[in-house]
């Protein structure tokens, strides 16, 4: 009997990559075969990192990881995810307002696609305040995020912003 390869899909815009992201990337390492890394590329909205930057970033940030892979695409996720034999989404969640909004994701996507499910996992304690937005925000005003974002991160804002402690 064949062994069926369980692949999953973290996507996002990570702009930048945070510690709370790697957290929910490590842990779904461990759960799953292949775990791929979707950079969204958003032209309508405006990032601190370019695309190919903010790929890049996460390639170095995960290359400890072996069954990682980060990949872009454009359209409907779950058409990607059909393409390329995924069949799971993994979520992190931080609050209640984001279990409410990824749940109607998870609707939406199933609605799409039912032979994909989505995983919601929880981010670890000590991350559950951080978002990109959030770093971006505070970075403003020279703020110290050396805890906050991996350490490829912290020196590509230093160049980036003048910033970043």
């Amino acid at each position: 009997m064949k062994q069926k390869i369980h692949r999953a899909m973290f996507a996002g815009s990570f702009d930048p990559v945070t510690n709370g992201h790697l957290d929910i990337i490590c842990r779904a390492s461990n759960i799953f075969d292949e775990l791929q890394i979707g950079v969204l590329d958003n032209p309508n909205k405006k990032g601190l990192f370019t695309f190919d930057e903010r790929v890049e970033l996460i390639k170095q940030c995960t290359g400890h990881l072996d069954n990682v892979k980060v990949v872009s695409f454009e359209g409907l996720l779950v058409n990607y995810c059909e393409k390329h034999e995924i069949n799971t989404l993994v979520r992190g969640v931080r609050s209640g307002a984001d279990v409410e909004y990824e749940l109607q994701m998870a609707h939406m996507n199933r609605e799409l696609n039912p032979n994909i499910e989505t995983v919601i996992l929880p981010t670890t304690t000590k991350y559950s305040f951080i978002s990109s937005s959030l770093i971006k925000e505070v970075l403003t005003f020279d703020a110290d995020i050396k805890n906050l974002v991996p350490k490829e991160v912290l020196e590509a804002l230093k160049r980036k912003t003048n910033r970043g402690k």
